[in-house]
This record gives structure tokens, C-alpha cells and sequence, in this order.
């Protein structure tokens, strides 16, 4: 195992900086790596290792979530919160919705197996999504609208909806007792109680570091420690209560700073340099889950579904801007920024075939082919986008 993280490291690093070089985002290097040293190919992985990457993956999106709260400035919030809420949920209602009926016509899939597809493809990446927001925000980019904030909030939403609709759509297949409707109100409630988690959190954790000497290293890492208890306490909880933990997480980060404005910044520092690595596991390992031949069997009408989804997701986010106050530039960004899928198409897109779907091979095949296409075009245009739509 030990050499298999020493490769990570290795290529991920030589990879990221020969795409940064020829200006491409670096995170699709470290992706192609994963791709070329994963099972589905070179197979230089250990299978201890590989064993490992979900609880690997989780830990980064931890740091992520973490670093995004603590961008989340209160003021700004407010100025965005309809906006946000709305990018929460239209987008991913609009491409799941679409691709539902896309999958009944093109692929003559149930109602049930179309809804599993639509809402593994209709989650945005915040892997891809929120580095790229914290980096323009520091360079203050795009900033003074509340633009990076929205998309912050608003991504990191998407996901929570986008799953726990998969979730209810898996439950109907399993036939437990669990119905659409239950599952939508099951969101309310995770998302309510998430939030009420990480703002609790944050109290206690602002008392301790108020109360006690602690440096900044040593508070990551409680913070990261205590995350992972969050995220155990979902798993745990998931046949009782619905918690969305890593909305928590991120909730933990906006108390740190509305209280600790100074300890906030300093543990950003810190979360920082952890990223550095943390980037390198989670975009390598998530390369290492993508199947490319799997990818192909989908084929044509892949693409279709796909290229669909994202027309709707699209018309979603201009919906959800309208009456913002963005220029339409502006609102164009926010298209751009809500095309990559990579984490939860590679986290959930084999569940559908773990748990006997007749379909599931296709469903991982077309999960497989969005973060193929969507990732690299999205962080492209991210970055692309940012330079000619956002003011500094």
C-alpha cells in the first residue's frame, strides 16, 4: 500500500503541474492518473488501498466542505440566500427530471430505474466546484456580487437533494416501505438537522478554542477528527433519522468564522496545505473508479442523456438567477460552474448493479461517461469562464 500512495503522490503532482502548464485545470491530470494506474488499467493499485478510497474521498470532501463554510460570510449569504436556495434544488430537479424521461424513452427503463440514473447523473461535483470558488474568492474574484458564496452554498446542497432522491428511488426498487414524497420531506429533514448538528458542533469547538491555547495544526486536526464522527454518526443513524453530516461539516466552518473571525483564517491556512494532498487522493481515486470501456458500452444515447440533463440543469440555473442582479454574464458563469460530475457519480453509480438492478451496468456506464465529459469541460470552463465573465 505504501507504494501504491507513493505513486498517487508522485504522478498526481507531475500530472497536475504538466495540465497547469499547458493551461488546463490540473485536476484532470490527476484524474487521468487514477484512470491509467487504476484497476481498469495498468492495475498498479493495491487492492488494500482501493479497499480504503471511499473512507479516503470522504475525508477530503471533508476538508473541502470545510474550507467552504469558512469561505460563507454571513453577509453575503444573506444577499444570495433566495438565489442559493433555488440552486439548490431547481437545477437538479430540472436535469433529474429530464433525464427520467429520456431514460423511459431512449433506454426503456422503469420509472424506478430512470429516477436511480437521473438522480446519480443530476449531482454536481463539489470536488471540482469548490476549490475553484475558494481560489476566486481569495483572489476576489467575482466576490463582490456574492457569485463564488452562491455557488458554494448552492453546490453543496445540490448533492444532499440529488442522493437522498437516489436514496428513495433505491428504496422503492428494494421494496421497503418508502415513498417518493417520504424521501422529499426525508431532505427537509436532513438538511435541517445537519445544519443543526454543525452549528452545535461549532459552539462547542468555539468554546474550547476560546477557553483554551491551541495551535491552529492541532485544531485541523480535532476539527477533521470530530467531521468523521459526523459523518459515522449519518451512517449510523440512516434507518432512524436522516442527518446530512457533511452539510454539518460545512456549517461547523461558517460558526468558526462568524465567531473566531482570526482562528477561522488561521485554520483555513492550515485546512490549505492539508488540500495539497487531499486533492492528490481524491481526484486520483476517483480517476481509479472509472471503468473507460464501461463508459463506452453506453455509447451514443449516453451522450444524449447526458447532453440533455445538462440543457435542463442549465435552464435550471438561469431560473434560479433571474431577478438576482447578475448580468446575464454573470448568470452564465453560473451555468458553466454547475456542469462537472465526478464525486457522487463515482461514490453511488455502482450501487444500482451492486444491489441487482437490471440495468445497473448501464447506469454505472453512463454515470462513468458524465465524469469523463463533464469534468474535464466543466473545470475548463470554470476556469476559462471566470477570466472573460466575473470582475476582480
Amino acid at each position: 500500500m505504501a507504494f501504491s500512495l507513493a505513486l498517487i503522490i508522485v504522478l498526481g503532482l507531475l500530472f497536475n503541474k504538466i495540465f497547469e502548464k499547458i493551461k488546463l485545470p490540473g485536476l484532470i491530470g490527476m484524474l487521468l492518473v487514477g484512470i491509467l494506474i487504476g484497476p481498469y488499467c495498468l492495475n498498479w493499485l493495491s487492492v488494500d488501498l482501493l479497499r480504503m478510497s471511499d473512507d479516503l474521498r470522504k475525508i477530503a470532501l471533508i476538508v473541502i466542505l470545510l474550507r467552504a463554510g469558512i469561505g460563507l460570510n454571513k453577509e453575503t449569504l444573506k444577499k444570495v440566500g433566495k438565489s442559493a436556495i433555488l440552486m439548490s434544488i431547481i437545477p437538479c430537479l430540472l436535469e433529474g427530471s429530464a433525464i427520467i424521461l429520456m431514460a423511459t424513452w431512449l433506454l426503456d427503463f422503469s420509472i424506478i430505474e430512470a429516477g436511480m440514473l437521473g438522480f446519480i447523473i443530476a449531482a454536481v461535483s463539489p470536488a471540482v466546484v469548490v476549490p475553484a470558488m475558494l481560489d476566486f474568492k481569495e483572489r476576489g474574484i467575482g466576490d463582490k456580487k456574492g457569485i463564488t458564496t452562491l455557488i458554494l452554498a448552492g453546490s453543496s446542497v445540490d448533492d444532499i437533494f440529488a442522493i437522498t432522491i437516489f436514496s428513495g428511488f433505491m428504496g422503492l426498487y428494494s421494496a421497503k416501505h418508502v415513498s417518493l414524497w417520504l424521501s422529499i420531506v426525508n431532505i427537509s429533514v436532513s438538511i435541517v438537522l445537519g445544519i443543526i448538528l454543525g452549528m452545535l458542533v461549532g459552539l462547542i469547538l468555539f468554546m474550547l478554542f476560546k477557553k483554551f491555547s491551541i495551535r491552529n495544526t492541532k485544531k485541523v486536526l480535532l476539527i477533521i477528527g470530530i467531521a468523521i464522527f459526523m459523518t459515522t454518526l449519518e451512517n449510523f443513524a440512516s434507518n432512524i433519522i436522516p442527518i446530512s453530516s457533511l452539510l454539518g461539516v460545512m456549517t461547523i466552518g461558517f460558526i468558526l468564522l462568524e465567531k473566531l473571525p482570526n482562528t477561522a483564517k488561521g485554520i483555513a491556512d492550515k485546512l490549505g496545505k492539508v488540500w495539497i494532498f487531499a486533492e492528490i487522493l481524491l481526484f486520483v481515486l476517483v480517476g481509479a473508479k472509472v471503468n473507460i470501456l464501461v463508459a463506452f458500452d453506453s455509447g451514443l444515447i449516453g451522450l444524449v442523456i447526458i447532453t440533455v440533463g445538462l440543457l435542463f440543469r442549465s435552464i435550471g440555473v438561469l431560473l434560479s438567477t433571474w431577478k438576482s442582479g447578475f448580468t446575464f454574464k454573470e448568470r452564465l458563469f453560473c451555468v458553466i460552474a454547475y456542469i462537472p460530475k465526478a464525486t457522487v457519480q463515482a461514490a453511488i453509480g455502482a450501487i444500482p448493479l451492486i444491489m441487482g438492478v437490471p440495468s445497473g451496468e448501464l447506469i454505472l456506464a453512463i454515470a462513468v461517461l458524465a465524469i469523463i465529459i463533464t469534468a474535464p469541460i466543466g473545470a475548463i470552463g470554470i476556469k476559462n469562464g471566470a477570466k472573460k465573465l466575473l470582475t476582480e
